[in-house]
């Protein structure tokens, strides 16, 4: 149950984007990398929205773009106090003309996780890139390990 202070959904979200831990506990044994799905995020979400009284709610729109069907899904935070702004944020991907093995239903249904994921990533502030400056050599080969004296 919620605590007696009154959250609002501004003070809720800074409260999760600095408390929530949301690891990488899932691996892709075919790319070599772990990941997180929205399962994981929306389990280590839960104590902190049973603290705050806020809830969470994930919504999606097909939008056609220049052609293409994206899924907009749109992250929303909302307090318990109907005159507070909600914390929205949203996360977007384009469904694939054709996936190997998939049917329609199912490339939309997968489009929509990953949309959804984007959303809650952005929403609560976890970070899934990599920084390109991290990865990238810009040219350079792997320098030598200087001498230990």
């Amino acid at each position: 149950m919620a605590t007696g202070k009154k959250w609002s959904a501004h003070d809720a979200l800074v409260y999760i984007q600095t408390n929530l831990n949301a690891p990488k506990n899932l691996f892709n044994k075919f790319g070599g990398y772990k990941y997180r799905n929205l399962e994981g995020i929306t389990d280590a979400l839960k104590p902190f929205l049973t603290e705050t009284g806020c809830t969470f709610k994930l919504t999606d729109e097909v939008v056609e773009v220049g052609g293409r069907v994206y899924i907009r899904a749109t992250a929303t935070l909302t307090s318990p106090d109907p005159d507070d702004p909600k914390e929205v944020a949203e996360g977007w991907a384009r469904e694939t003309e054709t996936k190997k093995g998939m049917d329609d239903a199912q490339i939309t249904g997968s489009t929509s996780s990953y949309a959804r994921k984007y959303a809650a990533n952005g929403l609560f502030c976890i970070d899934d890139t990599k920084d390109p400056d991290e990865t990238n050599k810009h040219g350079k080969g792997d320098k030598p390990t200087p001498p230990q004296s």
